[in-house]
């Protein structure tokens, strides 16, 4: 599951929908927008987390000189250290930020609902959004389904139709 910079602002959206339209976050209705951006500025803030991880990471195994397949688990202490969710925690530590975010903002005027409640309203919107990487490898290997997997075609021709796929979609 991958979060991407494109679907941000229709993710924003729909929480932030999800969580006032049952009265569990009270927001005057010209802030609205205002708390589209917070939640849009918490999820940004997560790809610049994710993407420093990665780049600490790769820096990690050049100067330790360790083979590329160690990214994953220095990768994964890294977050462990900073108490950042990746991989299956992404979810819960999204929403988390964005329930302290909310329960900070000056633009929201009450929180009635509990954690546990905004969670299950949030995490619905999250991973429809984030399962897209799903959706995108089966579509790929769909286009490519002539070739045989695993040889230096098909993986040649599965990284350019992914990356013309993503480009389509705007990820």
């Amino acid at each position: 599951m991958k979060l991407y910079p494109g679907r941000i602002t229709a993710i924003a959206t729909e929480i932030v929908q999800a969580i006032t339209e049952q009265g569990d976050v009270e927001v005057l209705p010209e802030s609205i927008s205002e708390v589209e951006l917070d939640v849009a500025a918490v999820l940004k803030e997560y790809i610049r987390g994710e993407r420093e991880l990665t780049d600490r990471a790769r820096d990690m195994i050049t100067a330790r000189n360790l083979p590329p397949n160690q990214i994953h688990k220095i990768r994964t202490q890294l977050a462990e250290q900073r108490k950042f969710g990746i991989g299956d925690e992404t979810i819960d530590y999204i929403t988390g930020q964005i329930i302290e975010m909310l329960m900070h903002s000056g633009h929201v005027e009450e929180v009635y609902a509990e954690d546990h409640d905004l969670r299950r309203k949030m995490r619905p919107v999250l991973r429809r959004h984030m399962e897209v990487d799903t959706e995108l490898d089966q579509e790929v290997r769909d286009k490519i389904k002539n070739l045989d997997e695993g040889t230096s075609t098909w993986e040649i021709e599965y990284q350019r139709v992914m990356e013309q796929l993503r480009q389509n979609k705007k990820l």
